[in-house]
């Protein structure tokens, strides 16, 4: 007999490589899927030149991205959609070409068809560059993978 613990990882790992498989914003910025779990998720992005503002730092929407690509993985772990229904996003630290950033997100309260969930980003010394906190929308009886 399979335990619980298992059986909710390999669903949160078969949704994510669905949802990879047509994330097409994720793809396009380069980013990772290190690792996801029931409610969590790990993912990375290197900074490259194309993502640099005016100031020569990373674009503050493209960091608040690879926060909520973390943030719909751990959200959607559970096999129902699920979306945003918002979220906040505190800049802390500049990101600069070449820096790999890590958002790791974690579910904080799920409750209902609502959650909310914070992410840290960070970079590859470890700095806190951003701090995101999403809510999210469980769409009951919509799974991601199907029957």
């Amino acid at each position: 007999m399979a335990d619980s613990a298992s059986d909710a990882q390999h669903v949160a790992e078969q949704v994510a490589e669905r949802m990879l498989a047509d994330d097409r914003a994720t793809r396009m910025m380069g980013m990772h899927l290190v690792s996801v779990g029931p409610g969590a998720a790990r993912m990375q992005m290197t900074i490259r030149e194309d993502m640099l503002n005016g100031h020569d730092i990373c674009h503050g929407g493209l960091i608040a991205t690879l926060a909520d690509s973390a943030f719909a993985f751990a959200c959607n772990s559970y096999n129902e959609i699920t979306v945003a229904s918002g979220f906040a996003v505190e800049l802390l630290k500049p990101g600069r070409a070449g820096d790999m950033l890590t958002a790791i997100c974690t579910e904080v309260s799920k409750s209902g068809r609502t959650g909310v969930y914070d992410t840290e980003v960070t970079n590859q010394r470890g700095e806190r560059v951003a701090m995101f906190r999403g809510r999210s929308y469980t769409m009951k009886g919509k799974p991601v993978l199907g029957d």
